[in-house]
Formats: C-alpha cells, structure tokens, sequence
C-alpha cells in the first residue's frame, strides 16, 4: 500500500490498505481512538448552542456538560452555559497559572473567512466542534485537567460574579510563576529546543500553504456547482422540444443534478471538517512558539544572574537562593515543554490520520456518486436507436 508519510509533517508511515468498504475506514479509526477511554475519569462535552437576543448585544452560548468520578469535584455531574468570551477567559486563566505548559488553542473569533452571518446555524456549529476539542484537549491533559480555573468553568453556575471577585486566592499560585519577560537576552537555545522552533515554523508554513490552496479548490468548486446547475437544465428544455430525445436528455439532466448535489457535499465536507483542523494547529503552532519564547526568557534570567554571581569578587561557596530557584524554573520549563510537545505529537499524528483518512473516503463516495449517476444513463442512450 502506498505511504503517506510525504503527507504527515511528523513524516509517521501510515498504513492506507483498503479495507472492505470506504465506511470502514472511520469505524475501524473510532476503535483506536477509545482504547483508553476505560482509564479517564473526567468527560466534557459541548452541545445545545442557543441565541440569545438582549437590548445590548446578540451572543450565542453552548451547554457545557461535565462527567466525574474524581475527588475535586462536589457533584459527579454538572451542566452549565457558557459563552465564547467564558473559553477565552479559560485559555487567558490557563495561560497566567500554567506558563511552562502548551494551552490548546480557541477557535478564532471568526472561524470561517467570508462569514457574514457568525448566527448562522453553519457557523454556529463549526465553532461549537472547535469549543468542544478545546476542552477535550484540556480534559485530556494531566496537568491542565486538574486546574482550579478549569475547575470553576465547568462548575460555576454564574462564571460572571466569580471573575468579579478577581479570582484572590487563585490568582496566587499565577503570580508565583510569573517570569521576568524582559531586560536579558538568550545567547543560543539548546539544540533539542532550536530543532522544535525550526520544526513549528515549517510546519505552520506548509500548513498555512495547504490551508490557502484548500480554500482556493472549495472557491471553485463553488462556482463550478453554480455552472452545473445552470447546464443541467438546459438539457431538460431541450427535450421538451423534441419528443424522440426527451428520456435521454431528462436523463442526461437529472444526471447533472445529481452530480451537482454529489460536488456540494463534498465542499461542505472540506469546509466544516478539513478546514477547521488545518487551522487548529496552525493556532497549535504559535501557542507553541509562545510556551518556547517564556522557556528562552527564563533560561535568559538564568544565564544572566549565574553570570552577575560569577563576576563578583567576593567567594561565595554557595549559589544565591534566587539562581538556584531560577534554574529550577529553567528545569521545570523544559520538562513540562518536552512532555507536552511528545503529546502534541501524538494527537498530531492520530488527529492527521483521521483527518486523511476522513478526505480519502469523502472523494471515494463523491466519486462513486458521480459514477453511478453517469452509468444510469448510458442504458437511455443505448435503447435510443433501437427504437428506430
């Protein structure tokens, strides 16, 4: 079978033998996927979006249902609603109280370019998807799952009145690990860290290259299906005109229709499942660019106080307090970075697969579709003469 490992930028050989049918191909990845479904103890989903219309604004909020069997939690179930600005205040929360990790990403504020309408029932559900895997990710996450911010976003039956209280004593564990952001400057990262830097730039890149493209075919496709549904009618004109060719041509026509519903599917396919993963990890990238920024800038801190401390005349048999606590930070930095981009890579490559693995499919039944629906009227044309 061939290898698509040219596809996957982690370049992982993924096996794409033909399984029995097309359809088996997301049955058979849904079963990878729950293996370890039997060891996690807290589930989130996000469903339900309503509109709500007020004399200041019209926003949209999402039920937010949380299943537990562990201990931080009061009740094991509980089901709150939440708004876009409620996950940005999570992903801003996560961000301050846990800098060494890789926060997953929001949706942008508008997730689909060209959208007008972000109350359409399309955009509205794209972006529920997107708000869904953001908390999956959190969920998932060993340490972010266990946040105490995360914690009151799930529970919190008025989020409002709890941001007011300006989050006192949450808020000292963040102030605890805020880092100096300026003033010293990294000499050179180790390499293990500049091979990261290099690798996310690459891949945002191409990424970001497959993202345009994409959208540039969905583009023509659109406008392809507005020719096709101008053409096949014709067809059908015509054969009213002329009774001897009027069940080919109807056929001939209903073909075209057929093809043009085939052809839609398939960009609503694109648009609503292929896009929004693109542009997850193109987001993915930068978040994790920024945790590498905060890593280079502790390491900066270190390197220029170890170096203050070397320069002094006076022996000091021990180093100062505050070096030894700034290369514990450094340690920290670099152990929590490595941890989560080894699992970033393996969500990559599992979410990649399914992603590939979803296209391949989709264009196997839109091809079949058409193929069906050319097939049907060759039987039209062959019996024509016959007749005769």
């Amino acid at each position: 079978s061939p290898d698509l490992s040219g596809f996957l930028p982690n370049g992982t050989p993924v096996d794409t033998s033909s399984p029995a049918s097309s359809s088996s191909l997301l049955n058979r990845l849904q079963l990878d996927d729950d293996l370890d479904g039997e060891t996690r103890d807290l589930f989130v989903t996000v469903d339900d979006p309503k509109k709500h219309v007020c004399t200041m604004e019209t926003y949209i909020t999402y039920r937010v249902t949380t299943k537990t069997t562990r201990a931080e939690f009061d009740l094991p179930e509980y089901s709150v609603r939440r708004r876009y600005q409620d996950f940005d205040w999570l992903r801003n929360k996560l961000e301050e109280s846990q800098p060494t990790h890789l926060i997953p990403p929001l949706p942008e504020k508008f997730v689909v370019k060209g959208v007008v309408d972000r109350f359409s029932e399309e955009f509205v559900e794209t972006r529920r998807k997107a708000l869904d895997k953001f908390l999956k990710r959190i969920t998932d996450h060993p340490v972010l799952s266990f946040n105490d911010h995360f914690n009151v976003f799930l529970t919190a039956k008025d989020l409002n009145a709890y941001k007011k209280q300006g989050m006192a004593l949450l808020s000292k564990m963040g102030e605890s690990v805020k880092y100096v952001t300026g003033g010293y400057k990294l000499r050179s990262r180790p390499l293990e860290f500049a091979a990261i830097g290099e690798y996310l730039d690459t891949f945002s890149l191409k990424l970001g290259t497959i993202d345009r493209i994409a959208q540039r075919i969905i583009k023509e496709q659109l406008e392809y299906l507005v020719e096709l549904r101008e053409y096949g009618p014709v067809y059908s004109t015509w054969g009213a005109l002329e009774v001897e060719l009027s069940e080919p041509l109807e056929g001939l026509s209903a073909c075209i229709g057929n093809c043009c519903t085939a052809l839609e599917e398939l960009s609503e396919d694109m648009t609503e499942d292929f896009l929004p993963v693109l542009r997850e990890y193109i987001l993915y990238s930068e978040s994790m660019k920024n945790v590498l920024k905060k890593r280079d800038q502790v390491q900066a801190e270190y390197e220029a106080k170890l170096e203050a401390v070397a320069l002094k005349k006076e022996d000091r048999p021990k180093v100062p307090t505050d070096v030894e606590k700034c290369q514990d930070r450094v340690e920290c930095f670099n152990a929590d970075l490595k941890a989560d981009m080894e699992r970033w890579q393996n969500n990559k490559r599992q979410d990649f697969r399914q992603l590939l693995m979803g296209m391949a499919d989709k264009n196997i039944q839109y091809y079949e579709k058409c193929l069906t629906a050319w097939e049907s009227i060759i039987p039209l044309l062959q019996d024509k003469p016959e007749t005769k």
